[in-house]
């Protein structure tokens, strides 16, 4: 057996198409949606995504502006940056690149950007609403596990999904999510980290397996049950010889003998990655929409799943 090998990369060009016309949309009402991102420092790693949510923003035609702070900043500093952002009318999305140098706190940055332009889905509020079933904005990565799991075929209803990481950007708000009693969840769910002895115990009962361990090749062949549906979220870098760059791009999964035994997986790249780009631009929109009183004209439910 051969697994199926879920493109992310297909489904959200999927996605953004429908994000364009609903663009176009807004536009032709005198509103133009707008994203903005603040990187502080110059980590070469988070540039590089930064330029990738960029382009995509290009590619839909939401308005993107990005803000470069110097390394040195100090925290009130950012923190009053922040909040101009909040205030200024023409600005609908605000997404914080992560990790922020170490005078930073993280949690204070991410809790002073307004819950109605938190488009990463990570202020204390979305979280909280998530937990409870509400409606809120959903973290980006989950949403797109989520909706490729869907649409792959994949209904995580009444299926035992483990998640493997307990990080704020995955595991925590995957398990919220999938858990919940709606469509495209009602799963049982449980959740493995640094601290769960013998892990394979648990991923051999999986029947959906989320892998965001950030460790490659963390999870062979051997540590799930034939026919599992398996969900890598890692990217990792290992030196490569006969790359031009000399190192090659791996997920926290071994795929190559995962997919000789699972009976879905998704390939790194071109797996989670581009869903979670796919969901930030359909989060910008759900914030300008809130934002501006002006109604999405295409079917959320229709397109991806549920509301």
């Amino acid at each position: 057996m051969t697994a199926v090998i879920m493109d992310g990369k297909k489904l959200s060009e999927e996605i953004k198409s429908n994000i364009r016309d609903e663009v176009e949309l807004f536009k032709k009402d005198g509103i133009e949606p707008c994203l903005a991102t603040i990187l502080v420092g110059e980590d070469p790693a988070s540039k590089i995504y930064l330029n990738i949510k960029h382009k995509n923003c290009e590619e839909v035609r939401i308005k993107s502006k990005n803000y470069q702070l110097p390394e040195d900043i100090e925290e009130e500093r950012l923190i009053e940056f922040i909040e101009e952002l909040n205030k200024d009318g023409s600005i609908h999305g605000i997404l914080l690149q992560l990790p922020l140098p170490k005078q930073i706190d993280e949690h204070k940055a991410i809790s002073t950007i307004s819950p109605e332009k938190d488009v990463d889905g990570l202020h204390p509020v979305n979280m909280g609403k998530l937990l409870r079933g509400e409606s809120c904005i959903i973290p980006c990565t989950p949403y797109g596990i989520q909706q490729l799991l869907i649409k792959s075929g994949y209904d995580p209803r009444g299926k035992h999904v483990v998640i493997c990481g307990r990080s704020n950007l995955v595991g925590k708000p995957l398990a919220a999510l999938l858990m919940q009693k709606k469509e495209g969840a009602d799963a049982t769910v449980t959740i493995c980290h640094t601290g769960t002895k013998n892990i394979s115990s648990f991923t051999k009962q999986a029947d959906i397996l989320v892998v965001a361990m950030g460790s490659p090749k963390a999870i062979t062949a051997d540590m799930i049950k034939k026919g599992a549906i398996v969900i890598d979220v890692g990217i990792n870098k290992i030196p490569d010889a006969t790359s031009k760059s000399g190192y090659r791009l791996v997920g926290d999964t071994d795929f190559e003998t995962i997919k000789e035994k699972a009976e879905a997986t998704t390939p790194v790249p071109g797996g989670v990655g581009p869903m979670t780009v796919a969901m930030l631009l359909h989060n910008t929109l759900i914030a300008t929409s809130k934002q501006t009183k002006r109604e999405l004209k295409y079917d959320i439910k229709k397109l991806f799943g549920h509301e």
